[in-house]
């Protein structure tokens, strides 16, 4: 079974905390928005790879892939503000 968008999530917010986040998608292919104070400091790569980390053996079996956009509640706000 194919995993919703919801469930991604919720497998994410489980395992990283999470001040916001947002995802869509069609089952394989989702796309993120990720914001979290974890992120603070941290590189681009760091991030995704924390994010990676947060789904575990999901994002070998059951994502096929996933489109992320990393932030800081910083620059979540910034952006949201701007």
């Amino acid at each position: 079974m194919l995993p919703t968008p919801e469930q991604i999530r919720d497998y994410i917010s489980q395992n990283l905390p999470c001040e916001h986040i947002d995802v869509s998608g069609d089952g394989s292919h989702f796309e993120a928005i990720i914001v979290s104070p974890e992120f603070e400091g941290l590189r681009l790569i760091a991030r995704h790879q924390r994010v990676y980390a947060a789904l575990g053996e999901r994002m070998k079996a059951e994502v096929h892939a996933l489109s992320m956009r990393t932030l800081t509640p910083a620059e979540y706000k910034a952006q949201v503000d701007g």
